[in-house]
């Protein structure tokens, strides 16, 4: 991969609000709060056992693959505390198995699942608290399946599964909360369709795909995606509802990536792309992205096999508008920034030293002025006044 020299990042967690409202919010609290209260006893659980109050495991589970559950937790409140213990399948089929089918607010935590078609499902409930898992080896390691469920996901790890999060496709809408977890060689890391992601301090490495944005909106904040095969991914428009909304990265590293995008779909295709405060550092290619709405700001584009390319979402019938502002791109291969024709993002404080390229291509872009390019190979500006230094 296209690594980088020595630096050192220090990023700044955002306090950005996740939208929720007030009284909402104050539920959640409350009930995490009560799950975090609870002090399950241990108790003699066997596979297919229903759990219907405060349980502790005191040992492993090997369930066979049939049409049942592994566990099964009825109620609301009910907290599963696996006790650092496994539930895995034992059966050689992964077809169709559950592991834990959830059909009420409940939290699991403290263990690893591993190896079934769906590690947690949940059949009901509009809150799941995940605490402390591992998720291994499984098909879908958490599945929604309810109309409408807010997942809170904390200090855990989803590691050689094939999809991290996912659900039932035009069934089901929600949130997936994760904070503080890790995603490792992975198919894919989180797929979204008509659900919201909020990723905070969170780790995301060796995966075929980090985020696969179908129809939703997804936010990342001071979180790291490195040596992963593509970074993000979203579909291209083809009508409907079928369009990711919003790509919003802050304070986020994302170094020696084989790609930002899969190669069958290069561009990310987004209604509005954020890119604030980011480190970009030594992946195998560039940035290219097409969106209505653009904001990218404070960002660092520093010895990429490509710099960053923005072009308008044509499908929606009007050029990308916005700002680029204060950005660094800096000894990348190819441009540093080009704007491609007819878009008009206010490209303003911009700093382009020593790409092979352009430092900043962008004839149709609107001249905000500030901006300075020098030592690039093929030219230091074009549509827009730069100055040296």
């Amino acid at each position: 991969m296209h690594n980088a020299g020595g630096f050192f990042v220090t990023m700044a967690i955002a306090g950005l609000s996740l939208g929720t409202p007030p009284v909402l919010a104050a539920d959640r609290e409350s009930l995490d709060a009560r799950f975090q209260q609870a002090k399950p006893a241990g108790c003699e659980v066997h596979c297919g056992d229903v759990i219907t109050q405060h349980t502790r495991l005191t040992h492993d589970l090997s369930c066979p693959g049939t049409d049942e559950p592994a566990l099964r937790i009825e109620g609301a409140g009910i907290v599963l505390d696996l006790g650092g213990h496994t539930v895995r399948r034992s059966s050689p089929v992964q077809k169709d198995t559950q592991g834990i089918v959830i059909t009420g607010n409940s939290m699991v935590r403290n263990g690893t699942i591993r190896g079934f078609a769906s590690g947690v499902e949940t059949d009901g409930g509009h809150y799941l608290r995940l605490h402390e898992l591992m998720f291994a080896d499984n098909g879908t390691a958490i599945y929604n399946r309810s109309s409408s469920t807010y997942f809170l996901v904390t200090n855990s790890r989803f590691i050689g599964n094939d999809t991290g999060f996912g659900s039932e496709i035009d069934a089901s809408v929600g949130t997936f909360d994760v904070r503080s977890s890790h995603f490792e060689n992975n198919r894919i890391g989180i797929y979204l369709d008509t659900h919201v992601a909020d990723v905070l301090d969170s780790t995301f490495t060796g995966n075929e795909i980090g985020i696969y944005c179908f129809a939703a909106s997804v936010r990342v904040r001071s979180s790291t995606f490195a040596r992963n095969e593509a970074v993000a991914t979203s579909t291209a428009f083809i009508g409907g509802r079928d369009i990711c909304n919003v790509f919003h990265f802050e304070d986020t590293l994302i170094a020696n990536n084989a790609s930002f995008a899969p190669t069958a779909t290069p561009v990310w295709n987004v209604i509005q792309l954020d890119m604030i405060n980011n480190w970009l550092v030594g992946n195998d290619n560039g940035l290219t992205a097409a969106s209505s709405q653009v904001y990218v700001q404070g960002n660092t584009f520093w010895d990429n096999a490509g710099g960053l390319t923005l072009g308008d979402y044509s499908n929606l019938g009007s050029p990308q508008t916005g700002i680029v502002r204060a950005n660094r791109f800096l000894r990348n291969d190819g441009d540093g920034l080009r704007v491609l024709p007819p878009s008009t993002p206010t490209v303003i404080g911009n700093v382009a030293l020593s790409n092979t390229g352009w430092g900043i291509h962008a004839p149709t872009a609107y001249d905000g002025g500030g901006n300075v390019a020098r030592d690039n190979g093929a030219g230091n500006c074009e549509g827009i006044l730069c100055a040296p230094y």
